[in-house]
């Protein structure tokens, strides 16, 4: 083979590979542990830890009237940190209570401690044995979020956090905990005709059928549950007024909003903390 025929077989596998190149999918960038918070992303089949640079802050005294709440998941939380014996947390109950903000107000608090977030959308669950791997070994605590959980009959993502949070042979890792926030208390749907598979025992009592069973099996892996509630027309108030002071509005301003912030709240039907939020940023712009 001469010259001219070698360099024009190097040029035609030159122009093959870049084809091939075109196809394949780009390799991972390298994970910035420096970060805060992250992002489970994934292109084809591989996934990674995507650095978040900027964290929506909120501060546990942004949080009013779910002061139980807090307790329980900052004392979790600090367990966690210091390395003793924790637990997964569900939170459930009504929208815009503050379930998720609970979760980011932990980072805002314990980030400069070793605390890490997490954050994993519901169709990417079954990589959780990944994430797990891929943190091992690492210094810092995270708590892998889920927000907004909820699943469907059949879904892949169900099992896998069910292997994770209690039940694999395979260990979950002692510096990773899971916070999820959904609006049903076992995760899935509940229909009607799945009473009617309880059976009666000869001593009168009821055990629930198999599909009530494996539902309920999910939820009560998670160790702590938190319920949060409506809030009343006062605490939803109290929340406005937080939000207006904090927005720099003066007092006179912030009690002239009464009538507003209640019709703002009846216009949306729910007197939630979000509601409160959102109003407080329109009253505030509209009189600054």
């Amino acid at each position: 083979m001469n010259s001219y025929d070698l360099s024009h077989l190097l040029e035609r596998a030159e122009r093959v590979l870049a084809q091939l190149e075109a196809w394949l999918p780009a390799a991972p960038p390298e994970i910035d542990w420096s970060a805060h918070a992250f992002r489970w992303r994934k292109r084809g089949a591989r996934g990674w830890l995507d650095a978040v640079r900027h964290v929506a802050r909120i501060e546990l005294a942004d949080l009013q009237h779910v002061e139980r709440q807090k307790d329980v998941i900052d004392r979790n939380t600090r367990q966690f940190l210091q390395r003793k014996p924790a637990n997964n947390v569900l939170m459930t109950g009504a929208r815009g209570t503050g379930k998720s903000s609970l979760v980011k107000a932990m980072l805002a608090a314990y980030g400069d401690q070793g605390l890490r977030l997490i954050e994993v959308d519901k169709s990417d669950l079954g990589d959780l044995p990944d994430i797990v791997e891929m943190i091992s070994g690492r210094p810092e605590r995270y708590i892998v979020f889920c927000d907004d959980l909820s699943f469907e009959e059949g879904e892949a993502g169900y099992k896998a956090l069910k292997s994770v949070l209690d039940g694999s042979v395979s260990s979950s890792g002692e510096n990773l905990l899971i916070y999820a926030t959904s609006n049903r208390r076992h995760l899935m749907p509940e229909y009607m005709s799945e009473n009617l598979q309880a059976k009666h025992t000869a001593d009168g009592e009821i055990n629930p059928g198999e599909t009530v069973e494996e539902k309920i099996s999910l939820s009560e892996r998670f160790g702590l549950w938190l319920s949060f509630h409506p809030f009343r027309q006062d605490d939803y108030l109290d929340i406005v007024h937080h939000w207006l002071r904090d927005l720099g509005c003066p007092a006179d301003q912030i009690e002239a909003s009464r009538t507003e912030a209640l019709q703002w709240a009846l216009e949306r039907g729910s007197r939630s903390g979000r509601v409160a939020h959102q109003f407080a940023r329109d009253w505030a712009a509209r009189r600054a």
